[in-house]
């Protein structure tokens, strides 16, 4: 058993990747043979994720806030707190506050053997993300 009991410092959501202010806190990143990795993820009011897929799918549990979640090819969702979204492995999605909001989730992936847990793509487009 191994308990920390200090993580690394919060960093900001690069900008490539994400639309407004994301802050990321890395939970878990147990040593191999495990490939689990855990972040705290803070959205402010309509800051959101680029699309994005996770080789080995993802896990989002909503701590706070409302949010919302979106499959390429489908509709919007609202997300609230307590609920949980299982991401299909390979699935294209964005995720992230609602447009009056802050939203806060834990985000679950596994890593490849390479250690890779995520492929970026491009940003959301505007019009694709309700008002």
């Amino acid at each position: 058993m191994q308990i920390t009991r200090q993580r690394p410092e919060t960093q900001q959501g690069a900008a490539e990747n994400f639309t407004g202010t994301v802050w990321l806190d890395e939970l878990a990143a147990p040593p191999a043979p495990s490939r689990l990795r855990m972040f705290n993820v803070h959205f402010a009011p309509g800051a959101h994720t680029a699309w994005h897929r996770h080789p080995h799918g993802q896990v989002l549990h909503v701590l706070q806030g409302e949010g919302l979640v979106q499959r390429r090819g489908a509709a919007v969702e609202r997300i609230r707190a307590g609920d949980t979204v299982w991401i299909e492995p390979g699935e294209w999605h964005w995720h992230g506050a609602g447009p009056r909001t802050f939203m806060t989730h834990l985000a679950v992936v596994e890593a490849t053997g390479d250690g890779m847990t995520t492929e970026w793509d491009t940003h959301v487009a505007a019009v694709d993300r309700p008002a």
